[in-house]
C-alpha cells in the first residue's frame, strides 16, 4: 500500500523509512522522552531497525517522519494505529526528538494528520492516550480540540511509582467545528 506525504507550512509528513533508524534511535533512548511517553521497553539498535524498514507495508497503521520543509532529516514521528475502517477510528500517538520539541512542529503534525484522518480516510473518531505527568501536552491537545474522556488510573510506570493515563478523542463533528472556513 502506498502511503501518504502530508504537506504542511513549517513540515512535511513522509512515511517512516528504513534510513530513519538512527535518528528514531536517538528519540528512543532521551530519558527525558521516555519519561513523557511512558516509554518502559530498552529497545536494540536491531529494533529499531527492522522496526522503521516494516513501516511501509504494515497494515491498519500510517507512520509518519515529521520533517521540515526543505530538510527530510527524521525530526520526531506522529502515527495514525489501529484504523478501523469498520467503525471508522483510530489512535494517535506523536513523539518528537529531544532537539526539535516545543517549536509547534509536533502541533502542525497532528493538525495535519487530523485532516487527514478525517477528510482523507473518512474516520469518525480519533483517540489517543497522554500520561498525567505530560501536563504540556494535555494542554496541547484541549487547545486542538481533543475532549477528555476519563482517565485510565496508575496505567503507566513513572519511576518507582505510577502515573495515570489521559484518555482523549476527537469527533469527525468537532474536527469540522474547529476548523476555520475562509
Amino acid at each position: 500500500m502506498q502511503k501518504p506525504t502530508l504537506q504542511g507550512e513549517m513540515i512535511v509528513l513522509r512515511p517512516i523509512r528504513a534510513d530513519d533508524a538512527e535518528a528514531m534511535w536517538d528519540m528512543l533512548t532521551d530519558p527525558e522522552g521516555r519519561r513523557l511517553t511512558g516509554t518502559t521497553h530498552v529497545f536494540t539498535p536491531e529494533e529499531v531497525d527492522a522496526w522503521c524498514a516494516s513501516r511501509e507495508e504494515a497494515a491498519g497503521r500510517y507512520d509518519f517522519a515529521v520533517t521540515t520543509n526543505g530538510d527530510d532529516d527524521y525530526h520526531g514521528e506522529i502515527v495514525l494505529s489501529d484504523v478501523a475502517e469498520d467503525v471508522r477510528c483510530a489512535a494517535l500517538r506523536l513523539s518528537m526528538r529531544p532537539a526539535y520539541r516545543g517549536r509547534g512542529y509536533g502541533t502542525e503534525a497532528i493538525e495535519l494528520v487530523l485532516g487527514f484522518a478525517f477528510d482523507g480516510l473518512g474516520l469518525h473518531r480519533v483517540e489517543l492516550e497522554a500520561l498525567s505527568i505530560n501536563t504540556r501536552v494535555v494542554a496541547l491537545y484541549e487547545n486542538i480540540g481533543f475532549c477528555l474522556e476519563g482517565r485510565r488510573r496508575d496505567a503507566y510506570r513513572h519511576g518507582t511509582g505510577w502515573c495515570d493515563a489521559i484518555v482523549m478523542s476527537m469527533l469527525e463533528d468537532e474536527y469540522r467545528a474547529g476548523r476555520v472556513v475562509g
